[in-house]
């Protein structure tokens, strides 16, 4: 881990570049209107800290009435309860005698759950766990138009929940169901249609168990981009948003309930670049490329600079178009970038330097970077 590249007090001219920002009071203002959503909403929150990765993050979350976290990896999951998390689901498959021993041993010491959708899955983990005197809670994954992971609903999801209801060292706890290409369509209405496809299967699987006398205590899933239409279906009881503390150019482009942007939640993370080089008054270089930033999702947006954009892109550089009515920018100028996916770029630091009324007051490591395994 590097060193944070600011101090407490510091003034953003004073941030080493590039680095990771968070605006406090937009950050703040997101976690406290999804805890707020979940409550009235009679639902659980459980967000994804495979968007922030860090533990100081999830315990805030936590603080204002969250569960606990999900997470895709074991090794996030090791982070945060290292870090203080005391409930964690790996909202994904567990392959590999390593992995499961990682995650049984965890058990020692935190709520632990993870997903099936194989019964060879189901056999290795339990052994697992009995080997290590734990219990695992186990949700089975349906498929509910992702396309990636996850059995059929109904009768194949009913014969993987009975098998592990019979396994020794594994718990039902119930159904993962989350429509991750459902988040980012473009309109409203495609997203509340995707998400009433899904809640087909999943009322068929409920229904099925329910008949068959097996108990299913949760329905997780959800994201940020249709968080409300899964809470507002009787059937999802637990969200699993994680993009919502943060806010990226993807969220921004799709469209939002007032027919307008996504507004539901602010952007509150960018990317601080220095201007390292000004070769014509149209043409500013400044110090972040995409060792900074994740740029599958498109090229950075300017912030608060009107009439400025990113044109390109290299490994330790972006460049930026001003155009006739921009401000002109000067060596040494500061430039807030926002990512075009804010999970991947998070991956790409140390730090989060957490910024209010123009000075650093916090300073956050991002101590599941890299936690790939």
């Amino acid at each position: 881990m590097t060193p944070p590249p600011a101090r407490i007090g510091a003034t953003l001219d004073e941030i080493d570049t590039p680095a990771l920002v968070v605006d406090l009071d937009a950050f703040e203002r997101n976690l406290r209107k999804l805890a707020d959503f979940a409550r009235k909403a009679g639902v659980r929150l459980r967000p994804h800290a495979k968007t922030h990765k860090c533990p100081a993050i999830a315990l805030k979350q936590i603080a204002l009435g969250a569960v606990g976290q999900c997470c895709q990896k074991v090794g996030e999951a090791e982070v945060l309860v290292r870090g203080g998390v005391k409930d964690i689901l790996v909202s994904n498959e567990v392959v590999g005698l390593h992995k499961l021993r990682r995650l049984a041993a965890l058990a020692k010491d935190a709520t632990v759950a993870l997903c099936f959708d194989a019964a060879e899955q189901v056999e290795a983990t339990g052994a697992v766990a009995r080997d290590f005197g734990v219990q695992l809670g186990a949700l089975v994954e349906i498929e509910v138009g992702m396309q990636r992971c996850g059995v059929p609903p109904g009768e194949p999801a009913l014969a993987l929940a009975r098998l592990i209801t019979k396994t020794p060292g594994l718990k039902f706890r119930g159904l993962q169901a989350y429509h991750g290409t459902a988040q980012h369509l473009p309109s409203v209405d495609e997203r509340e249609k995707a998400i009433q496809t899904a809640a087909v299967a999943v009322r068929q699987t409920v229904d099925l168990l329910r008949q068959k006398g097996v108990a299913c205590e949760l329905v997780t899933g959800a994201g940020t981009g249709t968080h409300q239409f899964e809470a507002a279906s009787g059937l999802w009881n637990e969200l699993q948003a994680g993009s919502y503390v943060f806010m990226d150019t993807d969220y921004a482009r799709i469209g939002g309930s007032n027919g307008n942007r996504f507004a539901e939640f602010e952007h509150s993370l960018f990317v601080l670049a220095t201007v390292m080089s000004v070769p014509a008054a149209e043409r500013a270089i400044v110090d972040a490329g995409l060792k900074s930033y994740s740029a599958e999702k498109g090229p950075p947006w300017v912030h608060g600079l009107a009439d400025v954009e990113t044109v390109g892109v290299s490994d330790e550089h972006a460049k930026l178009k001003l155009g006739p009515t921009a401000k002109p920018l000067r060596r040494g100028d500061k430039v807030m970038l926002i990512p075009g996916h804010c999970d991947p770029t998070v991956n790409l630091h140390d730090w989060y330097v957490g910024i209010r009324a123009g000075r650093v007051e916090a300073l956050w490591p991002i101590a599941a970077r890299g936690a790939s395994t």
